[in-house]
């Protein structure tokens, strides 16, 4: 169950400790006036005006902001949000939802007039806006988008596309993030959404990147390895004898969450040996990139 007001609340505390008082004070003023029933041409104009007020600075947020954070909305994960963001969402959680079909049509307004960081804003918000449920549509939307920024909004430290996306649509979204070079560590419930069906069109795609002499992630690996069939172990066997360090690596952890017994056979055949704290976040094509 979300706890709108707590954290609305929370967003404003952290706008107030960051920002001047006279931007502080507009924000909660706004908030208050949005609350007891200001017409919606105030929020539009507030939402787009923040950024004026509070400026962009990232906020600082401290342990117990984040473990505040967790408890209000379980999973929220503001870290990287910006003064402006803090403050617009915080807007738009001060909009009464009791209405959700009137909320969900407020929204849909501002979003369909948002610019590239008022977008940003809206989906990072996804998991802490009011009735979950209406969003799907907007989510799955959203991760259509052409926009990088907004697509790592949406991806990346987000529970809302693992709680509420369907297999198609998170299917579809992992893939367009490996096809677009956007690193898959960061994806929150990665491996608890891994699923055959995801497995099997990661493989078509490596065949398609090979076919084109093209290289693969090793962050691929991840998702094929507890469903990997014959065909995937055999693509992973050649990894394993001709591939660069990190997409052995890869495959190597990929392998060991890999319950059959021709993934044990592999590992054994080949005993490549990790390095020290080697883990999918040193594996990201970030992470591998020449210096």
């Amino acid at each position: 169950m979300h706890r709108t007001p707590d954290i609305r609340d929370c967003l404003l505390e952290w706008v107030r400790r960051q920002t001047a008082p006279e931007a502080a004070a507009w924000v909660e003023g706004q908030c208050t006036a949005l609350a007891e029933g200001a017409p919606p041409r105030v929020l539009f104009l507030d939402f787009s005006g923040a950024l004026r007020r509070t400026g962009k600075a990232q906020l600082h947020l401290r342990p117990e902001d984040l473990a505040r954070a967790d408890r209000l909305r379980p999973a929220w994960n503001p870290a990287g949000w910006t003064t402006d963001q803090a403050a617009r969402i915080a807007l738009v959680l001060s909009w009464p939802f009791a209405d959700a079909d009137a909320y969900v049509a407020t929204l849909d307004q501002i979003f369909q007039s948002a610019d590239l960081g008022e977008l940003v804003a809206l989906y990072q918000a996804l998991p802490v806006l009011p009735h979950p449920a209406a969003h799907v549509r907007r989510c799955a939307e959203g991760v259509r988008t052409n926009m990088t920024d907004v697509f790592k909004a949406i991806v990346h430290g987000n529970p809302y596309p693992c709680e509420h996306l369907d297999e198609a649509a998170w299917n579809q979204m992992v893939l367009k993030a490996l096809f677009v070079g956007v690193e898959l560590h960061p994806v929150h419930g990665l491996d608890a959404r891994k699923n055959p069906a995801l497995a099997k069109m990661l493989m078509d795609y490596a065949a398609e990147r090979w076919a084109a002499n093209r290289a693969v992630s090793p962050e691929l690996w991840r998702c094929v390895g507890p469903f990997a069939d014959d065909a995937a172990l055999a693509a992973m066997g050649k990894v394993l004898a001709e591939g660069e360090p990190a997409e052995r690596h890869a495959v190597v952890l990929a392998l060991r969450n890999s319950p059959g017994e021709g993934a044990k056979a592999l590992l054994a055949r080949h005993r490549v040996g990790l390095p020290p704290g080697c883990d999918w976040a040193h594996l990201s094509p970030a992470a591998t990139a020449p210096q």
